[in-house]
C-alpha cells in the first residue's frame, strides 16, 4: 500500500470513528466510594461483599439512603461525602423509602421495618414492626421486595417464591399449604408470588398474585404500579407488568393463596383455564439480547434535567452492564410498549439492582449487588453532559404499524429505506416450563415510510399487523442527518393490543 492510499484509509477510519455515537459521549458516570465501615467489615476482594446494595433514597434534607446486603443501613452526607451508619443487624434489607429526615421504612426479609432516629444524632434508635402478616418457611429464596410509596402513603410490598433448589426449615411463620410445595418456585406459605399493599396506617391487603421474581416495583408520572419479573416457570421471558387490584400475573403457584381458590393444586388446572384467568404484561423483554434480569423500574420526573427522555421510566439489569429505557402507551385500555437499552456498557456495572434520582433531578444514582448469581457491587451516579444523545425518542402503535420519533434529525435515505426497518415478529409460550423459546416467529418489512418535514419522525405502514406478538427492530443501518449513528440500536414493542 503506497503512502496516499494508506493516509486516505486512515481518514476513512477516523471519519467512520468521529461518527461512533456512544452513550457515554452524552453522560458521565462515577464511582461512589463505599462506606469504609464495610470495607474493614467485609474485605475490599471483588469490591468487598458487603458492599452490596439494595435500596436507594434521599432524604428531605438531601442526603442518600441506602441498605446494604449485610443488613445495615447507612446516609450519605452530599456535602461532606461522608457515611454514617444509621441502622445495623437487619435481614436481607432489599429497599429503603425515607419519610423524612428522622424515619425510614425498609423492606427486610422478615418484615416491614420503621426505622427512627428519634434525637436528631442521625442514628436510629428505634425499630418497630410496621407489618409482618405474610409467611417465611425460611427457603433462601423467599425475598421481600420493596418497598415503595404511593401518593396518598401507602405502601408496596413484592413477596418472591421459594426455590426447589432449597427446602424449608421446620419452624415457620403463617399456614404452610402443601399444593405448590417442591414445584419449581412454590407458594407454600402466605402470599409469595403476591404484591401486597400496606397502608399508611399498617393494615396488610393481599393486592395482586402470579408472580414469580418480583425484584422492582415503581410508578409512572399517572401513579400506575409496575413489576418486573424474572424469567423462569410460567414466565417464558422476563416482563414488566402494570399491576392492578386483584389480577393474576402468570406465575401458577401464588393462587392458593386467593380467598376464594377451591380448585386444588393450581398446577392441575388446565394451561387453557390459567391463560383465561391472567392479566398478561405491558412489557416483554427479550431474553438474552434485551435482559435476563431486569430489576426496578423509577420515572423519570426531573422535567428534562437528565436529558431527553423526561416522563419515561428506566429499568435496572442484574446479568448485563445495562439500564433499560420503557417507553409505555395504552392501547385498547391496557397499557403496553417498547424497550430498549438506555445506558450500556461504556463504564457501568453488572448488577443494577436499584435506582433513584438525587434530589436536584440531574442525576441517576445506581445500587450495584450479586446475591450469588451475576452482579457486581457498591454504587454508581450518571449524569447528563447537557448535550442530546441521537436515539429513538418515541414509539407509537398506529393503524398499521409504528409512529417513531427521534431526538435528532435524521439523514431522510437511511429512513426512508424499508430494509432497514426489516422486522421480527415472535412471542413466547405460557406454560409451565422453565422459560420459553421465541415461538410464532416470522420477519416483516413496511411497505411504506412516510418522513417528516424536520426529519425527526417516521411512520411505517406494514401490510399486515398481528395481536400479541413483539415487534423487535433493529436500527443500527439508520444514521443522523450528521452521519452518526444511534447511541442504540435494539427496540422490542409489544404490540399485545392492536388500534381499531
Amino acid at each position: 500500500m503506497n503512502r496516499f492510499a494508506f493516509l486516505l484509509c486512515i481518514a476513512l477510519l477516523w471519519g467512520k470513528l468521529a461518527h461512533a455515537n456512544k452513550i457515554s459521549d452524552f453522560y458521565q458516570i462515577e464511582n461512589v466510594q463505599s462506606p469504609e465501615l464495610l470495607l474493614q467489615r467485609y474485605g475490599n476482594s471483588k469490591g468487598g461483599q458487603g458492599t452490596q446494595a439494595d435500596g436507594l433514597d434521599f432524604m428531605p434534607d438531601g442526603r442518600l439512603v441506602a441498605c446494604f446486603v449485610g443488613g445495615e443501613v447507612f446516609t450519605l452526607n452530599p456535602k461532606t461525602e461522608q457515611w454514617k451508619l444509621f441502622a445495623d443487624g437487619l435481614h436481607t434489607p432489599l429497599g429503603v423509602v425515607a419519610l423524612n429526615d428522622r424515619e425510614i421504612m425498609v423492606a427486610q426479609r422478615p418484615e416491614l421495618t420503621l426505622l427512627k432516629d428519634s434525637d436528631g444524632d442521625g442514628v436510629a434508635d428505634e425499630y418497630s414492626v410496621f407489618s409482618d402478616e405474610f409467611g417465611i418457611s425460611g427457603n433462601y429464596h423467599e425475598f421481600n421486595f420493596g418497598p415503595v410509596r404511593d401518593k396518598d402513603g401507602n405502601f408496596y410490598v413484592s413477596l418472591g417464591t421459594a426455590s426447589s433448589g432449597a427446602d424449608v426449615r421446620f419452624e415457620k411463620r403463617g399456614k404452610f399449604d402443601r399444593r405448590s410445595y417442591l414445584q419449581r418456585m412454590y407458594a407454600s406459605v402466605p402470599y409469595r408470588g403476591w404484591v401486597c399493599q400496606v397502608t399508611k396506617d399498617g393494615k396488610f391487603i393481599p393486592w395482586a398474585s402470579g408472580l414469580r421474581t418480583p425484584n422492582g416495583l415503581g410508578f409512572d408520572l399517572d401513579g400506575n404500579l409496575f413489576v418486573s419479573d424474572n424469567q423462569g416457570d410460567w414466565v417464558g421471558t422476563s416482563k414488566l407488568h402494570h399491576i392492578e387490584k386483584g389480577k393474576f400475573y402468570g406465575h401458577a403457584a401464588s393462587l392458593i393463596w386467593k380467598d376464594d381458590w377451591k380448585h386444588g393444586r393450581p398446577v392441575d388446572l388446565a394451561v387453557p383455564s390459567l391463560e383465561r384467568m391472567r392479566e398478561t404484561a405491558a412489557i416483554l423483554f427479550p431474553h438474552g439480547s434485551m435482559a435476563n434480569s431486569p430489576t426496578q423500574p423509577v420515572v423519570d420526573s426531573t422535567a428534562g434535567k437528565f436529558g431527553p427522555f423526561a416522563g419515561q421510566m428506566l429499568i435496572g439489569e442484574m446479568n448485563k452492564p445495562r439500564i433499560i429505557r420503557i417507553i409505555t402507551e395504552k392501547v385498547g385500555g391496557k397499557i403496553q410498549g417498547a424497550c430498549l437499552p438506555f445506558y450500556d456498557g461504556n463504564g457501568l456495572a453488572t448488577g443494577n439492582n436499584r435506582l433513584a434520582f438525587g434530589p436536584e433531578g440531574k442525576t441517576l444514582w445506581v445500587a450495584h449487588s450479586a446475591h450469588g448469581w451475576a452482579g457486581s457491587r457498591g454504587i454508581q451516579k450518571i449524569k447528563w453532559k447537557g448535550e442530546t444523545p441521537p436515539d429513538l425518542l418515541s414509539i407509537s402503535l398506529t393503524r398499521n404499524g409504528f409512529s417513531m420519533r427521534f431526538t435528532v434529525p435524521m439523514n431522510r435515505d437511511s429512513v426512508s429505506n424499508p430494509d432497514n426497518f426489516q422486522t421480527k415478529l415472535y412471542t413466547y409460550k405460557y406454560h409451565q416450563g422453565y422459560g420459553s423459546p421465541q415461538v410464532s416467529k416470522e420477519t416483516r418489512t413496511p411497505s411504506m415510510i412516510s418522513v417528516s418535514e424536520d426529519a425527526k419522525s417516521i411512520n411505517l405502514v406494514f401490510d399486515e399487523m398481528t395481536p400479541r406478538r413483539v415487534y423487535e427492530f433493529s436500527l443500527g443501518a439508520l444514521s443522523t442527518a450528521k452521519g452518526g449513528k444511534l447511541v442504540n440500536s435494539l427496540v422490542a414493542y409489544h404490540a399485545h393490543n392492536l388500534r381499531n
